[in-house]
C-alpha cells in the first residue's frame, strides 16, 4: 500500500486535487480521508470503472455510452468506501451461466446508468455503493453497509442489506433544504454561516435563505422539485 498517500488518520485529500479520470465528476470541498486503505480515491475506491483504453477493447464497437461516477459538493468519504461501475461486469443471472466468456463478454455486458452521490453526504467507512444507484442530498451511508438501491435525501443507511433506519429531519425540514441548497452559495457566504450550519437550527437557515437575492428571484418563477439529490451543478 502506498502509505505516503496520507500521513495521519485525521489527513484528508479534496477529490479535485487528485482525480485523473475523466469519468468522474466531483463538486467543490468533498473530501476523501484514506489513511487505512493507502491509496489514492479513484485508485482504490472506484471499481471497475469503464472508459481506460483497457477496458475499452471489451466494448462494444458502437457503444459510445460509458456509467459515469457524479459526486456533489461537501461529500465526506471514510477510509476504504468502495463504489462499484461498470454495470454487471458480463455476468448475466438470467442465462444458464453467469460466467462471461470472452467471445459473448461485449453482448453479456449491460450498463446500470451513472452512479450519483448528492450534496452534503456522509459515507462511512468501507461502505459500498453498487453500480447506477442514486444517493439523495444530506444522506448518510453507514459503514460497512452495502447500498443497492437509491436513497432518498438526508436519510440514514446501515447494514448488509442497506436498509433506512431514519430521515434525520422532517419532511418540512427536508423539503427547506432541499430548496436552500446552501451548497450552491458562494464559499463565502457558506463559510460565514458556519455557526447556523453547524447546527440544527433549520428556520434560521431558512430565514436567511429567503432574506438572499437569489432566492427572492427563485420564488418569482415556478420550478420543479426534485427528490433524489441533482448532480453538482
Amino acid at each position: 500500500m502506498k502509505k505516503d498517500v496520507f500521513f495521519h488518520w485525521s489527513q484528508a485529500r479534496f477529490l479535485k486535487d487528485t482525480l485523473r479520470n475523466k469519468n468522474i465528476e466531483v463538486g467543490d470541498n468533498t473530501y476523501y480521508s484514506g489513511f487505512y486503505h493507502g491509496e489514492h480515491f479513484d485508485e482504490l475506491c472506484v471499481r471497475y470503472l469503464l472508459g481506460d483504453p483497457e477496458s475499452l477493447k471489451i466494448l462494444r464497437a458502437n457503444d459510445t455510452e460509458i456509467d459515469r461516477l457524479i459526486i456533489g459538493k461537501f461529500c465526506c468519504f471514510a477510509s476504504g468506501v468502495v463504489i462499484v461501475m461498470g454495470g454487471n461486469q458480463g455476468h448475466n443471472p438470467e442465462n444458464i451461466t453467469v460466467y462471461p466468456f470472452p467471445d459473448k463478454l461485449a453482448e453479456l455486458k449491460k450498463l446500470k446508468g451513472d452512479t450519483v452521490i448528492g450534496n452534503d453526504v456522509w459515507l462511512g467507512t468501507e461502505a459500498m455503493i453498487l453500480p447506477g444507484v442514486k444517493i439523495g442530498d444530506g444522506a448518510i451511508i453507514g459503514a460497512r453497509a452495502l447500498v443497492s438501491k437509491d436513497v432518498e435525501p438526508y436519510n440514514v443507511v446501515v447494514g448488509n442489506p442497506g436498509r433506512v433506519i431514519k430521515q434525520r429531519f422532517s419532511d418540512d425540514e427536508v423539503d427547506k433544504l432541499l430548496k436552500i441548497r446552501w451548497w450552491d452559495w458562494p464559499m463565502k457566504e457558506v463559510f460565514a454561516q458556519q455557526d447556523i450550519l453547524c447546527s440544527g437550527n433549520i428556520d434560521l437557515l431558512w430565514e436567511i435563505h429567503l432574506r438572499r437575492p437569489a432566492a427572492k428571484m427563485h420564488l418569482r418563477r415556478p420550478a420543479a422539485e426534485k427528490r433524489l439529490g441533482s448532480p453538482p451543478a
